[in-house]
């Protein structure tokens, strides 16, 4: 039962601390805001583990028009173009207010950024921090600013658990704190709660990432798109953390290379190498393995003794797997990095039920398509944010629900879906396992206790996968694999998916 009822007083909710809730945030001051982090702020966010860093066009050599092209064609077709124009032409002024709320990018001796290359770029344009360890040093600058922001009341340890809709409109949101539920009468509410990698086994995200942005979103109503589009990261460390650590794409763009245990570079005959799109490279890693062998990037000759200064975080992570990385190859893996669907939404934020916002990767603006060009998330986090900011400063307030909702909310639980989306939904797919995947989520989704939030979330990854025929981008269907001669967008709301996986659960097991 709820344990207090409080009125939001007209102040915007964001879920989520990382970087695109904390953007959205920063940009609403001096409007009041309401910040609910389920950790303290700046910890188990996304953001902060983010090696590489933002996708600018700021280079001598570098414009909008060669960044939008490298975009395009990651996007394997399903990018909004005029969407992805809007977003990436906002970069350099992006990487300008990031340097003025505090953001320490990297710079040479006459004091000009430096600019890292990555997979599937064009031009050299990556902006980053600390070497390798870009998202924390930017989510430490803002961070430190939204607890300096008068305007900003930040609730730490505290989970969004039930949005309240009315007539389709947002008026409440229902949050599980330290000190038991409480219900907000609020009428506007951003959504910037992440990604989904914690539904896998193997995955990069933070355990907490588990989709429950989109579970809100979900089960308020509001439409989705292009769900079945998970990024698995090719070159995760295969060690035994969870999640398990990420082996930065700006690695292979200093000259590394993939090599299996007898020293085959298996990626040498295919276009662009080991600096292909990723989810070239993770279905070849994944391929690899699935034959028999392991598989190692080698940094030896391109990196070498230098690995410790270029990389410390990486290098660090190595160390605590007894791995030397200048002297030994360094073993890896395809992990879940990257959910390119999400909430649908226009460009300014705006989802299907009114006065619900949402930016960085719990939404699905166009942007990404298929498959998400390298560093374009922080990005996209760091612009949409702003663009959600200045949707919202033009609404007026509207009247929220002034009566608590009397049900009973348990807590969040994905570990019993793990496993069947990671065998169903994962690097390859095809219908036998996904269908098998629908009748093992179907009655998680359809009952009420700790895994339901996680089982809708992959229920309907899972029926998105099965609707699209086709191998297009990170969806590849081994039962399906050429690509469909026209590209089209998915869109897919919680009542139609459970329609749908209703009739596949009552169908029989091959």
């Amino acid at each position: 039962m709820i344990d207090e009822i409080r009125d939001a007083a007209g102040a915007c909710i964001v879920i989520g601390g990382g970087l695109a809730g904390l953007s959205a945030a920063l940009a609403l001051a001096p409007q009041p805001v309401i910040l609910l982090s389920k950790a303290p702020l700046g910890r188990e966010a996304s953001s902060a583990l983010a090696q590489g860093g933002v996708a600018a066009s700021i280079g001598f050599d570098d414009n909008v028009s060669l960044h939008l092209a490298d975009t395009l064609e990651a996007g394997d077709g399903l990018c909004d173009e005029d969407v992805a124009r809007r977003i990436l032409a906002a970069a350099p002024a992006a990487i300008e207010d990031l340097i003025r709320l505090g953001a320490p990018f990297d710079r040479d001796q006459d004091g000009n950024l430096l600019l890292g290359l990555e997979a599937a770029h064009s031009r050299r344009r990556i902006v980053h921090a600390g070497g390798d360890s870009s998202g924390r040093e930017i989510m430490r600058a803002l961070t430190r600013l939204a607890y300096e922001t008068p305007s900003i009341t930040i609730i730490e340890r505290a989970a969004a658990r039930r949005l309240i809709v009315e007539d389709n409109a947002v008026a409440g949101l229902v949050v599980n704190t330290h000190c038991g539920p409480v219900f907000f009468a609020c009428d506007r509410i951003v959504i910037a709660t992440g990604g989904v990698g914690g539904l896998y086994e193997h995955g990069t995200n933070p355990a907490g990432s588990f989709g429950q942005g989109l579970a809100l979103a979900a089960e308020a109503g509001a439409l989705m798109a292009d769900l079945e589009f998970v990024q698995f990261h090719p070159t995760a460390l295969d060690g035994k953390s969870f999640p398990l650590k990420l082996i930065s794409e700006t690695v292979r763009g200093e000259g590394a290379i993939l090599i299996d245990e007898t020293g085959h570079r298996f990626m040498a005959g295919v276009p662009g190498a080991e600096l292909a799109p990723r989810d070239v490279v993770a279905r070849a890693v994944w391929r690899r393995m699935t034959a028999g062998h392991r598989v190692f990037l080698d940094a030896r000759d391109a990196v070498g003794d230098d690995f410790p200064r270029r990389f410390p975080a990486i290098a660090g992570f190595c160390r605590d797997e007894g791995i030397d990385p200048a002297a030994q190859p360094i073993p890896i893996r395809p992990a879940a990095h990257y959910h390119m669907g999400g909430i649908a939404v226009d460009l300014a934020g705006r989802t299907s039920v009114e006065g619900l916002w949402a930016c960085g990767e719990a939404a699905c603006t166009g942007l990404h398509g298929a498959n998400r060009l390298a560093s374009n998330s922080l990005l996209e986090a760091a612009v949409c944010g702003r663009f959600v900011a200045e949707s919202i400063s033009g609404t007026s307030a509207r009247r929220p629900a002034k009566t608590a909702p009397s049900a009973r909310f348990v807590g969040s639980d994905p570990a019993p879906v793990r496993g069947v989306l990671s065998s169903a939904a994962g690097v390859l797919r095809d219908a036998d396992g996904l269908r098998n995947a629908v009748r093992a989520l179907y009655p998680m989704a359809q009952g009420d206790g700790p895994a339901r939030d996680a089982a809708i979330v992959a229920l309907m990854i899972v029926i998105a996968a099965l609707r699209r025929e086709e191998s297009r981008g990170a969806h590849a269907r081994t039962d399906f694999p050429g690509k469909a001669v026209e590209a089209r967008r998915s869109f897919l709301k919680l009542d139609e998916a459970l329609d749908l996986a209703r009739e596949f659960a009552v169908e029989p097991v091959a």
